[in-house]
């Protein structure tokens, strides 16, 4: 789940201008227990490209680069460059703020701004670029996407973090993250068994936000494999059905009567975290098909029952909080279904109250290990090579959550990955040309404060680092 005030820094149309990072560590420490194949980084990822592509997108990054040295830039130049979308929901005022932020934390002034020098290309897709460039006397990963004019429609600026070179500065990296922490590297064998690389507590359960989508796609497609439901059936979107995200182009923003594929809900679901699509195909399979999904593929299936909808758990956290929420843990497992149905269900949205605190993560929210959601994407993998099944590939190849595997070395990548107040979780799994299957699971949970804002970036930063060691 992806609420109103988190990032959303893993859609590849994001409506979020800058990321301004501080520096700052936690004191936590993590246990690990390690089988590493390499401890040194000869095989870590390098740029892709130190060539900026001739293309819609390559044009907008090599515009931005120039433009930084002329911030503030005036409201033409901006209504010039950025989509109408993006625009509407962050204005030339603000875009300027966090231009202006953005100098002044890497050592420049508004009198005299420093302008951006490229590094180099991490990822290169067809629409999305991201690159690390030198602002002042700081670097930073520019992740930029554009819509189908060229315009951009998706900006996020954090500070570059390197990779990790070895497993140790693995861990102490995604010990400064939060408090609790999980980490798996996993190789996947013929026969579908996770065998792990490299583990901090990947065998604990820990709140996953939107990575629960994955167990919603297992139940679909399950119900595909067995004629019930059709890529191309016709859903309906609904009132009833509409959750919060903060992505244009998702569902909720769509007229009450659209009609979408199944295919496309789905994809939606998966690329854009859409909380309204993920919502409607838990209401076409039916919660039970769902909780049979998480049971199959988890040893946290009690945790995740009933399993909520987005809308459940955005009214649980923010309305009449936490009175409500506490209205409902304090009641026996039995009775939650029909407290949802009799008493969150009716409530509307308009009744959410924003926050950037955390609002029971560690009780109300989807859970499983690191191990689990392994499990689930190899459930995924499998699912995928039967007859009629093949969309699953693409649904979870649309976003390749900025992990920079390139072809032909990796000839599949998949990711999903979710936030919301104090939970950042990541999840790939990446086939080499060979054939060989990994994965890679990261979670991050501070159930007292919000995770620092350069979390997202330092923990791609860290899942990098692991597909380098890994070779």
């Amino acid at each position: 789940m992806d609420s109103r005030r988190t990032l959303l820094a893993f859609s590849a149309i994001t409506t979020i201008v800058a990321l301004i990072a501080t520096g700052c560590s936690s004191s936590a420490s993590p246990s690990p227990t390690a089988h590493p194949e390499k401890t040194a980084a000869s095989t870590a990822p390098a740029f892709v490209s130190k060539t900026i592509p001739k293309s819609p997108v390559g044009d907008q990054l090599s515009w931005f680069i120039g433009a930084m040295s002329t911030v503030p830039l005036t409201d033409r130049v901006i209504e010039a460059h950025f989509s109408s979308s993006f625009l509407h929901a962050v204005d030339p005022d603000k875009i300027n703020t966090a231009l202006t932020g953005v100098q002044s934390a890497s050592g420049s002034s508004a009198a005299d701004p420093s302008g951006a020098s490229l590094d180099g290309l991490l990822v290169v897709e067809p629409a999305a670029l991201q690159a690390v460039a030198t602002i002042g006397d700081t670097k930073w990963t520019i992740s930029i996407a554009v819509n189908g004019e060229g315009l951009i429609e998706g900006l996020l600026l954090s500070r570059y973090v390197p990779p990790p070179t070895s497993w140790d500065q693995l861990d102490g990296d995604l010990a400064a993250i939060a408090p609790d922490v999980s980490f798996l590297v996993a190789r996947v064998s013929s026969s579908g068994t996770c065998t792990p690389i490299h583990q901090v507590a990947a065998s604990t359960t820990r709140p996953l936000a939107s990575m629960f989508k994955l167990f919603v796609l297992g139940a679909l497609a399950q119900q595909i494999a067995e004629g019930k439901i059709g890529w191309d059936q016709k859903l309906t979107v609904q009132s009833s059905l509409k959750s919060i995200g903060s992505i244009q182009g998702s569902l909720q923003y769509s007229p009450v009567g659209t009609q979408v594929t199944v295919e496309e809900t789905a994809t939606k679901m998966i690329s854009l975290s859409d909380n309204t699509a993920a919502d409607m195909l838990i209401d076409l399979v039916g919660r039970t098909a769902v909780e049979s999904h998480v049971q199959q593929w988890t040893g946290s299936a009690t945790l995740n029952n009933p399993f909520f909808t987005t809308r459940e758990l955005f009214l649980l956290h923010y309305v009449n909080y936490p009175e409500l929420a506490n209205h409902y843990l304090a009641l026996k497992p039995s009775q939650r279904a029909s407290f949802l149905a009799s008493s969150v269900d009716p409530l509307s949205l308009s009744q959410v109250q924003e926050s950037s605190s955390p609002h029971d993560v560690g009780t109300l929210e989807w859970f499983a290990s690191p191990l689990d959601m392994c499990r689930a994407f190899v459930g995924l993998q499998q699912l995928a090579t039967r007859p009629g099944l093949g969309p699953i590939d693409s649904v979870l190849s649309t976003n390749k959550g900025d992990i920079g595997l390139t072809k032909p070395t990796w000839s599949t990548v998949w990711f999903k990955g979710g936030s919301e107040p104090g939970v950042l979780t990541l999840g790939y799994l990446a086939k080499k040309r060979d054939g060989q299957t990994y994965v890679v699971v990261a979670m991050a949970e501070n159930p007292s404060v919000a995770l620092r804002a350069s979390s997202t970036a330092d923990l791609v930063s860290i899942a990098r680092g692991a597909f380098g060691l890994i070779g």
